[in-house]
């Protein structure tokens, strides 16, 4: 009886001790000029902004080198061009732009309006969904036309019908 338990016990030490041995095997040391693993980047706090002037909620932001900060006095731009703390951009050629909520003015003196960020941003996302999708607009823009003309056919065949059953009611009642 005991040459069992005996055998068990030596069976399991065994097969511990060939895990063990396993678990403690080292990874190859890095080779010196060898890449550098990926460290883990840090996500950045609040929305990343363009350098430049912007106006938010009635005021003008300055925002240089990622730093914003409200705009306190006139501020001349590189190419001479002169923004002022209520939003008046004038030019070196002396004309004036007042800009609104959500335009944007470029260090360099370029005035681009809320419109024209928008339209970019949607041409951008057009672009690079058509690079993701090659074909899919196309194919979507088919398919909902025939769904237009089947809806129409639809239609038509509704106004026939309706058409019909009043000739049917007016024979009727002759």
């Amino acid at each position: 009886m005991k040459r069992p338990s005996i055998l068990w016990s030596l069976i399991t030490l065994l097969f511990f001790t060939a895990t063990v041995a396993q678990a403690q095997t080292k990874l190859p040391p890095r080779r010196p000029g060898g890449a550098v693993p990926a460290r883990a980047k840090l996500a950045a706090n609040g929305e990343g902004r363009k350098d430049g002037l912007t106006m938010e909620k009635g005021r003008i932001i300055l925002t240089e080198l990622g730093i914003s900060n409200p705009l306190t006095a006139d501020k001349k731009l590189i190419n001479g061009t002169t923004v002022s703390t209520t939003g008046l951009v004038t030019a070196t050629n002396g004309t004036t732009t007042q800009i609104s909520e959500g335009d944007h003015v470029s260090l360099s003196g370029r005035v681009t309006s809320r419109r024209e960020i928008v339209v970019a941003d949607s041409l951008a996302k057009i672009r690079s969904f058509d690079a993701l999708h090659p074909g899919k607009r196309d194919k979507m823009e088919k398919e909902r036309q025939k769904k237009e003309e089947a809806k129409a056919k639809l239609a038509e065949q509704r106004i026939k019908n309706k058409e019909k059953a009043a000739e049917k009611a007016a024979r009727r009642k002759k």
